[in-house]
């Protein structure tokens, strides 16, 4: 009896020696080993990517010639209002050249647009991570901004070789200013604890007692440019509830985020041009 005792507690104790043997390393040990399984491994996701990236592509081949035809006509459309939207950028741009040298106002912190493509998604209750398919080797630097069409995505948190960690918005581990749009006053945004598989959210604090919002009559949160980290005006979500704190001085609430967060392939990664 003492014997079957022991054989089922063998596990436990094994698992116990382990992680005081591990506690015990040193911390430069620890950071190495981690780093070298993250290089090591990082072959095999962006592999893997390219497989999947493969298989849709022989996916596409079986489609009719109908079908491609009529994807060609969408596409040629969507081409079309895009070479608009490019004139109208390039028009507004003018414009707001010409307004700050006439203003004699600061222009924006100038960043170069590097797309990457999503090798893996890493979701689970205390993170929300992305890893694309750049890193050093394309001049990522650590904490550059990531955003996609809707917005915001996060920020680079590890940088390695040929590939890079991105914390999303979603993250309880992101905090970043923001501001409510049409309003100046900065309020502290921050990732929330997201199960697996339900739509992304975070919280706002410090909401000024003046704004309202609730589902019928939600506000959108964006960038406010504080921290020289993100530009301002880029979707953050939307606010969907405010409620008066325990002091009683400022308000906190819940932000809805972009449900396209946890299905994005294309991401792009804001590299400021002074970067090393």
């Amino acid at each position: 009896m003492p014997f079957k005792r022991f054989d089922q507690a063998r596990p436990f104790a094994t698992l116990t020696v382990i992680v005081i043997a591990w506690a015990l390393v040193p911390t430069a040990v620890k950071t190495f080993s981690r780093a070298s399984f993250f290089e090591l491994t990082a072959p095999i996701t962006v592999a893997a990517s390219k497989v999947r990236d493969l298989q849709e592509y022989w996916s596409l081949r079986l489609h009719t010639t109908n079908e491609l035809i009529q994807a060609g006509q969408d596409a040629a459309h969507i081409a079309s209002k895009f070479e608009f939207a490019v004139s109208q950028n390039q028009e507004l741009h003018a414009e707001i050249a010409r307004l700050e040298n006439l203003l004699r106002l600061p222009s924006f912190s100038d960043y170069r647009y590097e797309h990457a493509r999503v090798a893996r998604r890493d979701f689970s209750g205390w993170w929300q991570r992305l890893v694309i398919r750049k890193g050093a080797n394309f001049g990522i630097p650590v904490g550059a901004p990531v955003i996609f069409t809707g917005g915001v995505v996060g920020r680079v948190a590890e940088v390695r070789a040929t590939t890079a960690i991105v914390e999303l918005i979603s993250s309880p581990g992101l905090r970043l200013a923001g501001v409510i749009e049409g309003d100046d006053r900065p309020i502290s945004f921050q990732g929330g604890v997201n199960a697996t598989f339900a739509p992304p959210a975070g919280i706002v604090e410090g909401v000024p007692l003046d704004i309202i919002a609730t589902p019928a009559l939600p506000k959108r949160l964006v960038t406010s440019g504080f921290g020289g980290v993100f530009p301002p005006g880029l979707m953050l979500g939307t606010v969907t509830r405010a409620a008066i704190g325990s002091d009683g001085l400022f308000q906190f609430g819940d932000v809805q985020l972009d449900e396209r967060l946890g299905s994005l392939t294309e991401v792009t990664v804001l590299v400021p041009l002074g970067a090393p």
